[in-house]
Parts: C-alpha cells; sequence; structure tokens
C-alpha cells in the first residue's frame, strides 16, 4: 500500500512539472527550484508514511514464539521457524522487529544461566553505587574456591551478551548451537568452576533531555564560521523536511545518551577488570579460557604479557613470530637456569623477574568438547579457541 501512495506523490509532483514547464521564464524558475528541491528528498524518510508502529511485544508468548524440546525457536501456532520478513517490503520494521525478539532471546538466556546453569550474577564495578551504571558477569557457586580448575567463557563482539556465542544461530537454529549453555553444563559436570564475562555490556542507554539534545547540537569549541556554517546546513534541511512533511508521518525514534560503566566500558576493559578482581583472585590452579571471535583478542593482546629469556634489560619488547601474547624480556641470559616463561596481565603485581617465580605457564589450541562438534563446529580455523593458564611455584 505503501509503495501506491508514493507512487501517487511522485505522479503528482511530475505533473505539477510539466505544466510549470509549459509556462515562460517565470515558470521555469520555478522547475528548477522544485527539481533541485527533489534531488533533496529523502527517500528512506518519505517511505515511513505507512509504517506499522515500532512497537513489539516484550516476551516470547508476545511474539507467539517459544522453544521446544530440542531448544528450536517455534511459532506456537504454526510450529515453522522464525520469520524475520513477516511484513512484505518493510526491510526496516522487519528489522526493528528482529532486533526486539533479540533483546528476549538474551533475557531468556540470562535466565537459564541462573536457573539452568545454576550460575549467579554478580554486578561490576563491585563498588559501585546505586545511582551508577553498573554490568555484571555470571559466576558459578565454586568459582573463587575450586582449588583446581577454572574455565571462563568470553563470548565476540557485537550484539550478543553473556551466555551467548551468536543470536543468529539461538533464533534460526537451536540454544545448543549458540549460547554458551552446553558447555557451562559440561564444564560444571567434570568439575570445573565457570565465569561468564559479559564484554559487550559496555554502556546503558538513557533518553536525552531537551537540555541534553540542545547541548549536543551546540559546538562551542568549533570556529564561528563552522559554526555558522553548520547552523545554516541545519535551518535549510529544516525547510526541506517542513515542504514535505505534509507527505509522509515519519516514527521519531528517541534520542538516546550512553552512559559508560566504569572500568568496563569497552570489551578490553572489561576483560582486564574481571581479571583483577576475579580471575586472579580465585584458587584455581589451572584456569581454561574458551574465546569466540573477539573475545579471544581481549584476553590474548591485552590481558597478558609473556616475559622470556633475554639478554635486553627488564620488561624490553621482544619481537616474536608467533600471534601471541605480548613479549617482553625477563632479563636473564640464555644460557641461565630456567624456571619457564612467565604469563601474566600487564602491570599485575608480580611481573618479570619476580614474577617468574610464580612459574606460570600459558599455551592454546583449537578447543571443542567432543560431544558438541556436530552441533557446533568453528566456522574458521581460530573461530573458536581455548587458553589455558596453570598457575604454581616452581
Amino acid at each position: 500500500m505503501y509503495v501506491s501512495s508514493i507512487a501517487l506523490i511522485w505522479l503528482q509532483i511530475w505533473i505539477s512539472m510539466a505544466q510549470i514547464q509549459q509556462g515562460g521564464p517565470d515558470e521555469k524558475e520555478k522547475t528548477t527550484a522544485l527539481k533541485d528541491l527533489l534531488s533533496r528528498i529523502d527517500l528512506d524518510e518519505l517511505m515511513k508514511k505507512d509504517e506499522p508502529p515500532l512497537e513489539f511485544p516484550d516476551t516470547l508468548e508476545g511474539f507467539e514464539y517459544a522453544f521446544n524440546e530440542k531448544g528450536q525457536l517455534r511459532h506456537i501456532k504454526t510450529g515453522e521457524p522464525f520469520v524475520f520478513n513477516y511484513r512484505e517490503d518493510l526491510h526496516r520494521w522487519n528489522q526493528k522487529r528482529y532486533e526486539a525478539l533479540g533483546e528476549i532471546i538474551t533475557k531468556y538466556v540470562y535466565e537459564l544461566l541462573e536457573e539452568e546453569c545454576c550460575l549467579k550474577k554478580v554486578y561490576i564495578p563491585v563498588d559501585a553505587m546505586e545511582s551508577e551504571p553498573r554490568s555484571f558477569i555470571f559466576v558459578s557457586e565454586d568459582a573463587m574456591t575450586n582449588p583446581d580448575k577454572l574455565m571462563i567463557l568470553i563470548h565476540g563482539s557485537g550484539v550478543v551478551r553473556a551466555g551467548q556465542w551468536a543470536r543468529r544461530l539461538i533464533i534460526n537454529e537451536d540454544l545448543d548451537s549458540g549460547s554458551q549453555v552446553p558447555y557451562i553444563k559440561r564444564a560444571i559436570e567434570e568439575g570445573y568452576g565457570v565465569i561468564v564475562l559479559n564484554p559487550n555490556e559496555n554502556y546503558i542507554e538513557v533518553e536525552k533531555t531537551k537540555a541534553q539534545v540542545q547541548l549536543s547540537s551546540d559546538s562551542s569549541d568549533e570556529p564561528a564560521e563552522k559554526r555558522e556554517r553548520k547552523d545554516k546546513i541545519q535551518k535549510d534541511t529544516k525547510k526541506r523536511r517542513d515542504f514535505y512533511e505534509k507527505y509522509r508521518n515519519p516514527q521519531k525514534e528517541k534520542e538516546t545518551v550512553q552512559l559508560y560503566i566504569r572500568e568496563n566500558g569497552s570489551p578490553e576493559e572489561h576483560a582486564i577488570y574481571v581479571w583483577d578482581h576475579f580471575i586472579s583472585q580465585s584458587a584455581a590452579e589451572n584456569v581454561f579460557f574458551v574465546a569466540h571471535s573477539y573475545g579471544g583478542l581481549a584476553f590474548v593482546e591485552l590481558n597478558c604479557c609473556n616475559w622470556v629469556s633475554s639478554s635486553e634489560p627488564l620488561d624490553t619488547s621482544v619481537e616474536s613470530m608467533l600471534p601471541d601474547c605480548p613479549r617482553v624480556s625477563a632479563a636473564t641470559s640464555k644460557n641461565a637456569p630456567q624456571v619457564g616463561d612467565v604469563n601474566e596481565r600487564p602491570g599485575q603485581q608480580g611481573g618479570g623477574q619476580a614474577g617468574a617465580q610464580q612459574h606460570t605457564e600459558m599455551w592454546y589450541n583449537i578447543f571443542s568438547f567432543p560431544a558438541m562438534k556436530e552441533s557446533r563446529a568453528p566456522s574458521q580455523k581460530w573461530d573458536l579457541g581455548a587458553w589455558q593458564v596453570r598457575r604454581g611455584t616452581s
């Protein structure tokens, strides 16, 4: 319906242009102005005229979907898988609907972590005030006290949150394929403590007040000429929009501001924070890291440092042929007795020669529980990786 409405609008405009062109010089000037206006019209905005409201259910039941006994998302009436193109030719609306469902899936997985995996939600920063933005991680009951082994799970970048590998797989395949639940259950069965990181939960969004909206448009630090030019462009844009406002009824989305979470404002910061306040404080002798995609970079590139045998001064960068942890000199001769390479998070107490007394070893391999290879095979060689850190004294 909206396509025909837009076609009618354009037809009316072109008829007007044809009529104007039959007139004299003054009419031709109007034609030129009208053509210029048409070239500036935002068709995406114009096509929102007949778009349904961006209002969606906040529960799976509201969407008329549920997970069956196989962990597959199915329509409760038809039994069919999720359908993205719920309304033909309304891609933007369908995408917003998909995103709304995704938020519900995130909350559903959180519930699984607490109810089926018996994990506990721990808010961070640990010393956050009630009025302060917070994130959270999930930990098993014995995460800090298990003396033997601890498993850390880190997902990749994007919209995924704690407990998920891929939202798309959860929606279109099943929970075993897209969530971390099978890994967590297997780890607990085999006696691991578990910590599930949440590296993409970096800020909260709140609606902008009128004062904030005005402040964001006033760039007081900009030169006067640039500010005046920007103001003129904004005024011209508003005039153009006002001109064809009668042809459209756009849904104005709320303007929001992001309030970043202290010491957790990025995946890297989050990984460092959890290392400092939880992992490094745990009792486990062996710590295993299972990471997907960018989660591996957040850990390997920023959360470890490898002190190696070298005659260079302490902490001098040492070139490596392997894409592993950054390597620095331990200021020890290659001919001297060795206690092994040491891996610590940068800046942590006990680094360098002092840290070498802890004799920490690290290695990494492609990792997947044998029982899960069929349900979720990594899409590329380094898609899913695992690292083990063994702590002990030499």
